[in-house]
């Protein structure tokens, strides 16, 4: 397997030297040279296969011979340990469910994959590898979890203050060991911005080994195409189309929806669907991409303004507006629109879903108005007890919090607070690495 920047097809490496360095000297994203199709038997016969069966064909098939089978299976047990159901709530919307991991977030199936990939790769390595990792809410706890007391491993998270809801920030401020956060005091995309200015600067990569944890590493993307193939197992189409609505931030979800559509599964549209941070719906509609700074939701995790994934998405439709529209709808709503969804997915179905879901949810309901003949599934991505505070606010009601997440509410908040110029990142880094 080979990789080439979007920025420069003429710029390519091997999967180890895109994982490991996350970025491309140009800033663009990796991307896969060739995008291989699975057998059709394969998809046909896709019921018979375990998750983790599914995990290791896809990704064998992907990555070319590219890592033994006999280790790739290896990294496929140890990540993909967790199910990810498909719950319908009538019969023509169904809720894939991706927060049974660790964290209680979809993140999980990437960041443990790229934990395992990374150690992989990092074998007889001498010096340190520091992976640094800006979250809107959910990246870093899944990153945190995945690569926590990892070997030879140390990862920084950025975060935005006042802007992850209580227990996203424990997930993030209260593990230590070789997880370290800083606090900085902007939004999701000063802390972006942050990293992947970290990894153009020459004078803290000749002294750190640097990689990335977000969706700009392609490792990231490979095991979430994973979950659209066991979706797509447990659903019974009956001649209908199906359509996976996907609540949308930085567009690594989606992306890896489409490189699995690339690879044979018979995904008939996609819908991506966000909150007021509405820049690619936008851009859907009218064809001009106009990346602004992000307002605050509660649907946080969303919350980006310039998604770093819409040059892979362009790059997936040979950069024009026309192709990428006929396979991608977009839809946003408000925070309003969103509290009624969570009610009314309660009220309808007896289904707690979160903000994001809830956002999903809506984007659906509309989408399937003028196309009721689909088969609709929308990725839950996290679990609803992470954003407290709204959903009981608005369910007037108590929301059950998994033991893995209580036990953080009482533990100590360690993270280093910080402005959003790079030059103060920077020193830090080089004075603690």
């Amino acid at each position: 397997m080979k990789l080439y920047s979007t920025k420069n097809r003429k710029h390519v490496v091997s999967l180890k030297e895109a994982v490991m360095k996350g970025l491309p000297p140009d800033n663009g994203l990796y991307m896969p040279e060739r995008i291989p199709s699975l057998p059709k038997t394969f998809i046909k016969n896709l019921s018979k296969y375990s998750f983790q069966e599914i995990a290791f064909e896809v990704s064998k098939t992907l990555l070319q011979g590219c890592i033994p089978q006999k280790d790739l299976k290896k990294i496929i047990e140890k990540s993909v340990t967790f199910p990810a159901p498909v719950v319908p709530l009538d019969e023509s919307k169904s809720v894939l469910e991706l927060f049974h991991g660790p964290s209680l977030a979809f993140k999980d199936f990437g960041a443990r994959f790229m934990a395992q990939l990374m150690s992989y790769f990092n074998k007889g390595e001498k010096q340190e590898l520091v992976i640094l990792v800006a979250t809107s809410g959910d990246t870093g706890g899944a990153v945190a979890s995945g690569f926590y007391k990892t070997p030879g491993v140390k990862v920084v998270i950025l975060y935005p203050s006042g802007k992850v809801s209580f227990l996203q920030e424990k997930q993030l401020t209260t593990l230590g060991e070789n997880i370290s956060a800083i606090e900085v005091k902007g939004t999701f995309d000063d802390c972006q911005a942050m990293v992947k200015q970290a990894f153009l600067d020459k004078e803290l990569n000749s002294n750190i080994r640097l990689s990335s944890a977000n969706s700009i590493n392609i490792a990231r993307l490979i095991p979430q195409m994973f979950y659209y193939f066991e979706a797509f197992k447990q659903l019974s189409p009956k001649g209908r189309d199906v359509v996976f609505c996907v609540p949308s931030g930085n567009f690594g979800n989606l992306t890896a929806g489409l490189i699995a559509k690339r690879m044979g599964l018979p995904i008939s549209h996609f819908i991506a669907a966000t909150n007021a941070n509405d820049v690619v719906p936008e851009y859907i509609k009218k064809g001009k991409f106009s990346p602004r700074s992000s307002v605050r939701t509660i649907s946080n995790a969303m919350d980006v303004g310039n998604p770093s994934n819409f040059a892979r998405m362009m790059d997936l439709h040979g950069s024009t507006w026309n192709h990428l529209k006929k396979e991608i709808s977009g839809l946003a709503f408000d925070d309003k629109e969103t509290r009624q969804g969570v009610k009314e997915v309660f009220d309808n179905f007896n289904y707690t879903i979160d903000p994001h879901g809830a956002v999903g949810y809506l984007a659906l309901k509309e989408f399937q108005e003028t196309n009721p003949n689909t088969l609709g599934v929308v990725l839950e991505t996290a679990h609803p007890s992470k954003f407290l505070d709204d959903m009981e606010n608005i369910l007037q009601s108590k929301i059950e919090i998994p033991k893995r997440l209580a036990s953080l509410i009482d533990k100590p908040k360690e993270a280093a607070l910080m402005n959003r110029k790079f030059n103060t990142f920077k020193e830090w880094l080089l004075e603690n690495y």
